[in-house]
This record gives C-alpha cells, structure tokens and sequence, in this order.
C-alpha cells in the first residue's frame, strides 16, 4: 500500500513525498491512515480532501485487501482491511527480508548527522552515551527511509577549555616530579590526566618537567587531544558507534572559512559595531536578541566559528544538518538557526535534536561520578556493567528531550522485567521454533502455505502489528524520534511472546503449523530489523 501511495504521488506531480502510513490508536479510524493528502496539499496547493478523493479514486484498491475506505477530518485517509489482508504481510515480510520497512521517501537528498562532538578534555560521559545512541539511531533511521547520510563528529580543538586541559596535564606533569603545583581554575582534576602525565614523563624522560613553560603547555595541548580523542574513539567503537567523517575547530581558524562567513554576513548587512565589538542581529530572524560574535579584543564567540562550520556543511552539498546537542546547549539554538537563515539557507536545513542529561541508579540510589573520571560516571563503566544492547536500548527508550533515570538494576535482570532481555527473548524463541522444526526459511514462498488458516485473535493482532512496521519507521524517520522505535518493539515482543505462549506450533495440523512457522519467520524478521536499525543485537540463543 505504501509503494501504491507513493506511486499516485508521483503521478501527481509530487515524486518523493515525504507521508506517513501508520495504524491509527483508535480503531474506529480504521486499519491504516494517512497524511498523504495533507501532504500533498502544501506542493500542489490543492484543497487535501480535494486531494484525498482523487488518491482513493487512483489507488483502485482491490476489495478482497482493502474492504472499506474512509476520508476523515482535514484530509486523513483510513484504510479498513478485510480480515484476508492481514496474513500477505507475511509475504512481503519474507519477500523484503532486511529491507522490510525501508523506504525511499529520502532518496536523492542528503543529511549530515552530527551527533557526541565532545570536548577532547577527558572521557565520555553517560549523557554523551545518550547522544551517541541517539544520533546513531537518527541516522540509521534516515538511512532507512532513503536519505544519503554522513555520520560526523566535530572536534572541539580550540578555545579556552583547551588551554586548561594543558595547563591542568602541565600541572600534574610538576607534580609528579615532586614541585608543588595547582590545576587551574576551572581545569581538571580526573585521574586520567595524572595517567597521562606518566605517559608523558615515561616517553620524554625526567627532562620534560624543565621545559620552558610555553612550549610545554603547547606539547601537553598536542598530547592531550590526541589521548583523548583516541579514548573517545575506543569507547565509541565498543559502543558501536562509527564516524564517516572528522571534523576539528582548528581547521576552521587555519582555513579563510570564518573570515568568509563574517564578510558575508557583513554583505547581508547583519553586522553592526557597539561598544567595540561586533554583533550579529539574529533578532531579524527569530532570536530573543543579537549576539556578539566578535568580542572587544578582537577573539571570536563561539557563534561565528559554528555558523562558518555549518555554513561549509552547507557547500558540502548536505541538504540538512541535524546536530545532536547536550540540554546545556538549548538556548543556542535560535541564534544558530537566525545565523544561517541570514546566511540565505533555507530554515528547515538546520535542526537541532536536544539530549537530556541523565541520571544514573543503582540499588535506589544515584551512582555519581567515576574513580577515573573524578566527577561523572563514563560511558564505559556503565555499559561494562549493563552490556552495550540494554545500554543502547535504555538510552533510546525515551525521547532525547526527557529527563532520564538509568537504572542500573534493570538494565542487568537476565529476566523478562528487563525490556531488552524481554524483546532479544521473543526474537530467540521464534528462531528456536524454527529451528526446532529444522525448517529452511527459504521454503516459504509465496502460496506455499495457507495463511487463511490464521484466525486467533492473537494471530490478527500479531499480524496487524508486523503490517504496522514501515509506517513506524517513516514516522520516527520524520520526527527524529527513535523511541518509537523502542515501543513498537516493546509491543511486538508482547504480542509475539503472547502468541508463543498460548499457541502451539510445532505438532499441530500440518496447515495450521505450516502457517504459524511462516507467521514465526515473519514475526522473528521484523523483530530483528527494528533491533538492529537501534544498534542493537538479535541473538538466535539465549
């Protein structure tokens, strides 16, 4: 049905239109509705009921799949099935394999995701873990749905937090040969930089302590990046999570990209002076107020620098820049989006997806910082202990914006309490059917079996919920918003253990456990799709 919607709007004029197809929450709305003409309605500039008629006159549905279809409220259209319908999904399931719930609504645009981007100043932290599930998860979804998609990380190489991160490694570096320093204010205290000061000790000698201070705190600055982007880049991999591209801060300063970006935004007229320093009128655009983006002294805020970043992302030929930011970063978000909409960039090309910090509990109380770390809990102490699937699944099982509360206990029950055991579980039992049955997955083809013979209500349900899973996907591909993801699975694994524990399979009649092997395969290959479009494993033995 999507590919016929589809179909009908590009006839239309409207190839490529982004629409959802998704079951309503309400019954008496039918099987499956749609925005499609809603959509429609703002290309064409047509009236969407006009549209909505026209789309159900087009699509010619044959009554034995589709018994009754209604147009609702601004434009919606509702598809009701006729009971025969629910059982083809099978086939398309078995059919599509992997790709069942792709789509290519984005096909021909491209999408930077930008999502962790942390300072190179020590290591991850749980909320950087949540953003790495999260922007992995969006881009996996875009994937999905068509889009080209480049994975990327931005390297904050520059700027004061770096110089502490030296001095405070310079620091440790005197202290270890026995002379009395202090870490500057505001620097670090974890205890990977006293690792990394013997490191440094050990490679250069004794003699590194005597080094003029300047060129000292220079090396230190060097050695600290690359420690740290290296740590980063191990936890992250272990994590499952993989960059196509990396960006650094430092590039920008070296290249003519933030003087080009001012000059432009001087062109524009944007620009004005007082009380010595440059400001931007982000105002004109949405902004509370203007923003300073060159200070008194002539150094740069950080707006400049990101809106040159952006701006290059822009002439990299990206049609949207999704960047995946920490909660402390939420009211830069309009002065981003005014900068580059005064840069002549379209509005919807910049997004910004909000991630929470979070919170993590263990025994009904906080766990708060790490003996590494020295003030956080890392992301690798918490997925060592929880497992990188129930850390991952967690992590995505609310939306990025909400408080979150890690519990620890949960997350390690080897038990159906435990949402991602439970959902891994139904995965694992309906490849134990089929393997119990020593059936070839192949075998099943279309016509083969008799799928009328699925009557139970379980079964309809099961089987309106398989059917439900490429409109789940478009939907969470739309908002950004992974954990939808996360319920459906939540849902599916209840109907499918449900099934599993009310229904036998194996030694019923053989069209009745014919059928329900071939529901078991679907069942088990929707199950996988979702858990690993999360990053997340399917085991078929637990």
């Amino acid at each position: 049905m999507r590919d016929a919607l589809a179909g009908v709007a590009r006839d239309l004029g409207a190839p490529g239109a982004a629409f959802v197809l998704e079951r309503p929450r309400d019954p008496s709305h039918g099987d499956y509705a749609t925005n499609l003409a809603l959509q429609l309605s703002k290309q064409l500039r047509r009236n969407p009921r006009d549209i909505a008629a026209e789309l159900v006159e087009r699509l010619a549905l044959p009554s034995d799949v589709v018994e009754k279809v209604e147009i609702a409220g601004p434009g919606f259209v509702n598809f009701f099935l006729a009971d025969t319908a629910f059982s083809e999904v099978v086939w398309t399931i078995l059919e599509a394999r992997d790709s069942y719930g792709c789509s290519g609504v984005g096909t021909g645009r491209r999408v930077n995701v930008e999502f962790v981007s942390a300072n190179p100043t020590g290591p991850l932290h749980v909320g950087h873990g949540r953003g790495a599930a999260l922007g992995d998860a969006i881009a996996s979804l875009l994937q999905a749905t068509g889009y080209e998609v480049t994975r990327e990380f931005y390297v904050n190489d520059s700027g004061v937090q770096i110089d502490r991160l030296a001095r405070s490694v310079w620091a440790r570096i005197q202290q270890r040969v026995g002379r009395a320093a202090e870490i500057p204010e505001g620097g670090y205290h974890g205890a990977y930089l006293v690792e990394l000061a013997d490191g440094l000790l050990e490679e250069e000698g004794r003699a590194f302590a005597d080094l003029p201070e300047a060129e000292a705190i220079a090396r230190c600055r060097r050695a600290a990046i690359e420690d740290q982007r290296a740590q980063q880049d191990r936890d992250l991999e272990a994590f499952g999570v993989y960059f196509d591209v990396l960006s650094e801060e430092s590039s920008l300063y070296e290249s003519d990209m933030i003087e080009e970006t001012l000059v432009a935004l001087d062109r524009c007229g944007l620009t004005y002076e007082r009380d010595g320093a440059r400001w931007l009128a982000t105002s004109r655009f949405g902004d509370e107020k203007d923003r300073v983006i060159r200070k008194q002294d002539g150094t740069y805020t950080y707006l400049l620098p990101d809106l040159a970043y952006h701006r290059y992302k822009a002439r990299r030929g990206f049609d949207r820049a999704i960047d995946v930011w920490g909660a402390d970063h939420h009211g830069y978000v309009a002065r981003m989006r005014a900068g580059l909409v005064g840069l002549g960039l379209p509005e919807d090309f910049f997004t910004a997806v909000i991630v929470q910090l979070v919170r993590v509990m263990r025994g009904g109380e906080e766990v708060r910082f790490s003996k590494r770390s020295g003030d956080f809990v890392t992301l690798r102490d918490l997925f060592e202990e929880t497992g990188v699937d129930a850390a991952r699944y967690f992590f995505l099982s609310r939306r990025g914006d909400s408080q979150f509360v890690f519990d620890v206990d949960l997350a390690t029950k080897q038990s159906e309490e435990n949402p991602v055991y439970y959902v891994q579980y139904a995965h694992t039992r309906m490849a134990g059917i089929l393997r119990n049955a020593e059936v070839d997955p192949d075998t099943f083809k279309r016509g083969s079996v008799d799928l009328s013979v699925l009557r139970e209500d379980a079964e309809q349900e099961l089987l309106k919920s398989l059917g439900a899973y490429p409109g789940v996907v478009g939907k969470a591909a739309e908002l950004l918003e992974p954990h939808r993801i996360v319920a459906y699975l939540d849902d599916l694994a209840r109907l499918v253990n449900g099934w599993y524990h009310h229904h036998r399979v194996l030694g019923e009649p053989e069209p009745i456990e014919r059928a329900r092997l071939a529901l078991a395969r679907a069942a088990q290959q929707v199950l996988r799709n979702a858990l690993t479009l999360l990053g997340i494993s399917a085991p078929e033995r637990m």
